[in-house]
């Protein structure tokens, strides 16, 4: 007999763009001990859909400094394996083809009455009502519903709610390229992935309401969310690539326990930890703490 799934299963989803900076550890770090706190499957996921910036050596070494780190999974995936599914399911959704360029879009944003909202400019509809320019590849929108959709973080007790036209507009779901979205592809494997429980960087909060209203409109179910602060710098700027952020793998190569680097990534968190620490050693405390 088939053994029962289990109330939880979780994932880290990188993308292999680079080497993983002490950020993206840190959130590796919780959302694995979020899964196995619960007793729960884990899932390494490989987000390489945007084909243009996937370093082929970033899988390696990626898996590499996880396992150093002490942090195992269940199952490895990797989207750009899985464009049949993004395709079937942008074909049940209500979507129009749209050549305008960013610029055009830009343009119009700032002639429409509505605005930007917050530092994400509000798609105003411009390519709903026109025919696609012959001489240009569409990219593919979603016809969003006239609803305001809510959002709640199970972690923080945040709930956020938005109305799909005026602060999201019609969503890109693939670029005139052939790349799959974002948006769709999370929502799509989280479903099909089993995925009930998602933690990952605060800085996807605002973007979880538009993902919830996919998972509606495809008949997915809902997951738990669960955002973590992003790791500062000195200056107090997010940790990030391209700012020059710690690798990783710089660490691992140049002989730093592992245990201290669990330690540090614990510290940053304000947890009172020895000096090198395992992941499992951390599990008591995850299970208490609230950012």
């Amino acid at each position: 007999m088939a053994p029962a799934p289990s109330a939880v299963t979780g994932r880290f989803a990188p993308s292999p763009t680079g080497a993983m900076h002490l950020g993206n550890a840190r959130t590796a770090l919780l959302a694995w001990l979020h899964s196995r706190a619960a007793g729960g499957r884990h899932l390494l996921r490989f987000e390489d859909l945007d084909t243009g910036r996937v370093r082929a050596w970033a899988h390696d070494v990626t898996r590499r400094d996880l396992e150093w780190l002490g942090l195992d999974w269940d199952r490895e995936y990797r989207q750009s394996e899985r464009l049949d599914r993004y395709a079937a399911a942008l074909e049940t959704l209500d979507t129009y083809p749209c050549t305008c360029t960013r610029r055009e879009v830009l343009a119009a944003v700032e002639a429409s009455a509505g605005a930007p909202h917050g530092d994400e400019p509000v798609y105003p509809g411009t390519c709903r009502a026109v025919t696609a320019h012959p001489d240009r590849l569409a990219a593919r929108r979603w016809r969003v519903p006239d609803q305001t959709v809510c959002a709640r973080d199970d972690l923080r007790g945040w709930t956020l709610c938005q109305h799909l036209p005026s602060q999201v507009g019609d969503m890109v779901l693939r670029r005139n390229d052939g790349v799959y979205a974002y948006h769709l592809a999370v929502v799509v494997d989280d479903a099909q992935m089993g995925v009930t429980d998602v933690v990952r960087g605060e800085d996807l909060w605002t973007a979880t309401p538009r993902q919830a209203a996919l998972q509606t409109a495809l008949g997915l179910p809902r997951v738990r969310y669960h955002h973590v602060p992003l790791m500062k710098d000195f200056q107090g700027e997010r940790l990030a690539k391209r700012g020059g952020a710690p690798g990783v793998r710089e660490l691992r190569e140049s002989g730093s326990p592992a245990g201290a680097v669990v330690a540090a990534l614990a510290r940053s968190l304000g947890w009172d930890v020895p000096d090198e620490v395992t992941p499992a050693d951390l599990l008591p405390l995850w299970r208490t703490w609230r950012p």
